[in-house]
């Protein structure tokens, strides 16, 4: 484990809380093995669940039902909040040479924001990978079905 611990990514939010997500069993067995210690959020992380799961067509909840799963989240012992205090740009900058399109800016903050702070961003995302390249590998978990 990493001194910052665990930036968890929306998707990993996302299977933690609907039971029937095909990711799951990966995420939950994933989450039990770290005892479920020094992970955390940030305000992206946590913007992007309330946007899912308020969705009708994904989460199917009303925003207040998701905002009180966020609660519990950050009621968790083992969370924490990971502030952003920086630019987009300072935190994407590290990967712009594998930056391609817009579909990868919050992929790479979230990357950026975990190597700045030591720690590994834990996704399902596989394409992150190519943004992490060798130099930033130990600091992104993909995690598989």
């Amino acid at each position: 484990m990493t001194e910052a611990g665990y930036l968890l990514d929306v998707n990993v939010l996302i299977a933690l809380v609907l039971g029937g997500h095909p990711y799951t069993a990966a995420v939950t067995q994933w989450f039990i093995s770290t005892g479920g210690i020094n992970w955390g959020t940030c305000v992206l992380t946590e913007a992007g669940f309330l946007r899912i799961m308020s969705n009708p067509k994904a989460g199917g909840k009303s925003i207040e039902e998701s905002a009180k799963a966020l609660a519990l989240f950050a009621q968790h012992p083992g969370h924490r909040f990971w502030p952003i205090a920086d630019s987009c740009n300072t935190l994407i900058a590290p990967f712009s040479g594998r930056l391609f399109g817009h579909l990868q800016l919050s992929d790479a903050l979230l990357l950026g924001l975990a190597v700045q702070q030591n720690g590994i961003l834990v996704t399902m995302d596989r394409a992150i990978r190519h943004l992490a390249g060798p130099q930033y590998r130990r600091n992104l978990l993909v995690l598989e079905p």
